[in-house]
């Protein structure tokens, strides 16, 4: 049996998310449709981690076992040609036999993009949100800080997350301001469903209101969903790397 992982990039926009779902267009479903059209066999395609519907992807990872070995150069093109034009295969390799995209992960990083001006190029890929103009990245990232290490984060994560285990250890938080968007990045061991957006939505609360770092302590302490500010929007998310 062969074991092969893909890299893949996605505009989540026309998209219900990542896993395969009954009644709705997902991207899983349509590489993994795509994959047995070549192979001519039914496959599992297994993904780092599902995202939620509008999210997009510079670097999911995701891995598929077939009997017959592949020519790798051959069938990515023609992988890529069956596919639609918001998806592609951007690398793949042949990897171990025992080798799981979700169970091997290590880190999974995400990235925030918020413009502070109106651009009908940006609309799909970014949240447009005025109020940056005069705020510090300094500021921001102080606020932040107190979701770094391993807590419970069920006060920012959706409710209907069904996980019983809520405990996730971020690594490393950070906002900058580039090319006239801020960006946050996140890079954690695991994410709850909705939990980068609703970190993002807080955040500038947060901001908005002129509050310390203690606000976010305040709402991971509470684990109630009640706490936390509403959820930045979808097309401003990126799933951007998966380190194993």
């Amino acid at each position: 049996m062969k074991n092969y992982k893909l890299i893949i990039q996605y505009d989540g926009t026309n998209y219900a998310g990542w896993q395969i779902q009954n009644n709705a267009v997902t991207i899983q479903e349509k590489i993994t449709s795509a994959i047995e059209t070549l192979t001519k066999e039914k496959i599992n395609l297994i993904g780092s981690g599902r995202t939620d519907a509008g999210v997009h992807a510079f670097g999911q990872s995701a891995n598929f076992r077939c009997e017959n070995e592949i020519d790798i150069y051959k069938f990515m093109y023609s992988l890529n040609s069956l596919l639609p034009d918001d998806i592609s295969i951007d690398k793949m390799e042949e990897v171990d036999e025992n080798f799981h995209a979700r169970f091997d992960a290590k880190k999974r990083a995400y990235m925030y993009f918020i413009n502070e001006r109106k651009s009908p190029f940006y609309k799909r890929y970014s949240y447009q949100y005025g109020g940056f103009k005069d705020l510090s990245i300094d500021y921001l990232n102080e606020i932040s800080k107190p979701i770094l290490g391993v807590h419970d984060f069920t006060s920012l994560s959706k409710k209907t997350d069904e996980q019983e285990n809520k405990n996730c250890e971020i690594y490393n938080v950070c906002w900058k301001r580039t090319g006239g968007f801020v960006v946050f990045y996140i890079n954690a061991s695991r994410y709850l469903r909705g939990m980068v957006r609703t970190i993002v939505g807080s955040v500038l609360y947060a901001a908005k209101n002129n509050l310390n770092e203690n606000y976010l302590t305040e709402v991971i302490n509470k684990l109630d969903r009640e706490a936390a500010a509403e959820a930045a929007p979808a097309k401003g998310l990126f799933l951007f790397k998966v380190k194993y």
